[in-house]
């Protein structure tokens, strides 16, 4: 018999008896509650639950119970346990589950443990980093090739005003193609390919404003166009395509020191490298343009890319600045691009490991601050060995870099206009005192520079040091 049994008339009508067998057959899986030995229990109807058995599947159950937040789950629990109504009733002298299951909620304390760390979802890819930082200072290799060829000097105006604006296009246009990706890289391809031409083009007029000239214009025309399919390469993450067509540059330099190659060779190298870039750029736009058109795409405004032009424009002059007074610290600076990226990732990683860990906004705050302090620290560390083998004043490339990084730190957030005028502002007063002349000139640079990085710095804290942002 394995229920309940009433006495005969006349006796404790209400009491009840309840038998096991002597012998049962184990189960398959026996559920923790089960009693080892035979057992006989008699339970009057005024005893209440049993205490002792109840704290023992308390017990029992703690690391499963503790976790819970409501009795509700523990209910559940013990229902996946395999615990039968007649059971907590005779067991554990509760009328029902949701009675058992309150009073093992009351009696396990609350525990709440950490969650398995979660994989990182901004781990940065150091390889192509470092590969994109290469990548941008290759070019100045074509310089070194035709130094010889012509006067640089008369002809640098031409360049830093083709420079200037394709720098500048560029940035607005990286921003709009990779809106587009959103939508479809047939659209980004779209994007890239009226884009790039039409930044060509007025890269090569804005070159005839220093002077017209047949070999000036033919070399900013040549500048434009390998900036504009470098670009469209760089936006469409074709990087590993890019070094290969810059390899005629790479090869021919790496042979100076030992070979002179003549001018027909010095001439043809740069040519072929950019020939290959056109191509490759071309072959990169013709295969995104092969994808299905995206329905409905819907059009982003031309003025949300304002900002981060303008911002590429005051990076332009503030380079050129620097790289009139220190040429090979600007070198130093472009090589560092691929590092700053790295730890522009890597700051998006450690602040969400920073607000995994941290209880209240004013705690994050902290933890921010000292993820955005590490990371300047960290590039500017990586950036002074460079600078100080230039033999240059290492506090204008580092301050510079500061301004850089930190206004590509927000823009990474989609905070665009801040960086923008901050950068603005230090160009300007900086290309201003210089073109005139005033004191104090040499000055200026790191002043303004380190007036925009702490701007900057500010910015950043004050804006990505709330939780909101990394959420």
């Amino acid at each position: 018999m394995s229920g309940p049994m009433s006495l005969e008339p006349g006796g404790a009508e209400h009491d009840t008896l309840a038998l096991r067998l002597a012998t049962p057959r184990p189960p398959r899986r026996r559920p923790r509650w089960a009693l080892d030995d035979a057992t006989l229990a008699i339970r009057l109807p005024g005893q209440g639950p049993d205490e002792e058995a109840v704290s023992t599947l308390a017990a029992e159950l703690a690391d499963a119970i503790g976790p819970a937040v409501h009795p509700y789950e523990v209910a559940a629990l013990l229902e996946s346990e395999g615990l039968s109504a007649s059971v907590i009733k005779e067991r554990y002298g509760h009328p029902n589950l949701f009675s058992l299951a309150t009073a093992l909620y009351e009696r396990v304390p609350r525990t709440f443990p950490e969650p398995p760390p979660a994989p990182d979802p901004w781990r940065p890819d150091t390889l192509r980093c470092l590969l994109r930082g290469v990548l941008f200072a290759l070019p100045a290799l074509a310089h070194l090739l035709t130094a010889p060829l012509w006067p640089l000097t008369r002809y640098a105006p031409v360049l830093i005003v083709a420079g200037i604006a394709s720098w500048a296009w560029g940035q607005a246009l990286g921003h709009r193609a990779h809106l587009r990706l959103v939508t479809g890289r047939r659209e980004a391809s779209g994007t890239l390919l009226t884009g790039s031409l039409l930044g060509a083009a007025v890269a090569t007029a804005l070159a005839l404003v220093p002077g017209p000239d047949g070999v000036a214009l033919a070399v900013a025309a040549g500048q434009s166009l390998y900036l504009a399919a470098a670009g469209v390469l760089l936006v469409l993450a074709r990087e590993r395509l890019l070094l290969a067509a810059l390899s005629p540059l790479v090869a021919g330099a790496a042979a100076l020191p030992w070979w002179e190659p003549g001018p027909l060779v010095r001439t043809g190298l740069p040519l072929l490298a950019l020939l290959a870039t056109l191509a490759a750029a071309g072959h990169a736009l013709r295969q995104g343009r092969t994808g299905p058109p995206a329905p409905h795409a819907p059009r982003t405004p031309v003025r949300a890319s304002l900002p981060y032009g303008l911002f590429g424009l005051a990076a332009a002059v503030l380079v050129v600045l620097t790289g009139r007074q220190q040429p090979y610290a600007v070198i130093a600076l472009t090589l560092s691009m691929g590092p700053a990226e790295w730890l522009l990732y890597r700051y998006r990683g450690w602040s969400v490991a920073a607000l995994r860990t941290s209880a209240t906004p004013g705690a994050f705050l902290l933890r921010s601050a000292g993820v955005l302090t590490g990371c300047i620290g960290a590039y500017l560390l990586l950036l002074l060995p460079a600078a100080l083998l230039t033999g240059a004043d290492p506090a204008t490339p580092l301050l510079l870099a500061a301004t850089l990084w930190t206004a590509l730190l927000l823009q990474a957030f989609g905070v665009a206009w801040p960086p923008a005028l901050i950068c603005l502002a230090a160009a300007g007063t900086a290309g201003a005192v210089t073109a005139l002349d005033l004191p104090p000139t040499p000055a200026v640079l790191p002043a303004v520079c380190a007036a925009a990085a702490l701007g900057l710095a500010v910015c950043a804290l004050r804006l990505l040091g709330r939780p909101a942002p990394h959420a």
